[in-house]
């Protein structure tokens, strides 16, 4: 069984990146009328360009978060802002927004040791 995900969505196809399998526990906030909502979840998939995880909350399409996940190389953490880019109840696609030159790098890393792991 292959480690990327498959699938025929137009989200899939459209995608720059494979993804990945990770399961990894997964802190979000979001900023709503005024005030921050933290949720927390897991990860199910991981891309240089984005996450998609399972939460304890909601989003919305277009919402824009702050997340933190573990990863398997060093610095051992990802802290990034994404945008939802899909949601169907608790689960949820994220494009990850800016992304400094050490993070893409970093996540380029991850995604290899998460395909060689399969």
């Amino acid at each position: 069984m292959s480690n990327e995900s498959s699938g025929t969505s137009p989200a899939y196809r459209r995608r720059r990146f494979p993804r990945h399998r990770l399961d990894a526990r997964i802190q979000i906030s979001v900023f709503r009328e005024g005030v921050t909502t933290a949720l927390w979840g897991r990860t199910s998939e991981l891309g240089q360009d984005g996450v998609g995880a399972t939460l304890s909350g909601e989003l919305k399409v277009g919402e824009v978060v702050s997340m933190e996940f573990p990863i398997p190389v060093p610095p051992y953490f990802m802290k990034v802002r994404a945008i939802a880019r899909y949601s169907e109840g608790l689960r949820c696609g994220f494009e990850f927004l800016i992304v400094t030159d050490e993070q893409r790098e970093t996540l380029r890393r991850v995604c290899e040791v998460l395909a060689s792991a399969f």
